[in-house]
């Protein structure tokens, strides 16, 4: 069985259809690498909305397993999200933006 964080933190993010591509590919060439190297950040999964029952969920879901509910807050997690392009070419056109960490009661 794999091992599990106790924490995960979440990020939906809603974009402009015109700038998915562009998202998807910042997201997965240059944001994601960034913050694996974070002290403390075990893994991330990107998920693409697929259906809802209200709408106004997020479109994007990124899930980052975390050692520690500081880690999204540390100074490293901020350098490295502020890295490359992502801050001025993605950030910017986010119609919708949450964060939130969890902590994990059960694994199955």
């Amino acid at each position: 069985m794999p091992q599990h964080s106790r924490y995960v933190y979440v990020a939906q993010i809603a974009i402009p259809s015109s700038l998915e591509q562009r998202f998807t590919e910042l997201y997965d060439q240059e944001h994601v690498p960034a913050l694996i190297t974070v002290p403390g950040v075990r893994s991330c999964s990107r998920l693409k909305l697929v259906w809802a029952d209200t709408e106004d969920m997020p479109e994007y879901l990124a899930i980052y397993e975390v050692d520690a509910p500081d880690v999204p807050k540390s100074p490293e997690w901020r350098k490295a999200s502020s890295t490359g392009e992502w801050p001025t070419e993605i950030r910017p056109h986010m119609t919708v933006r949450r964060h939130g960490l969890f902590e994990r009661l059960n694994t199955v």
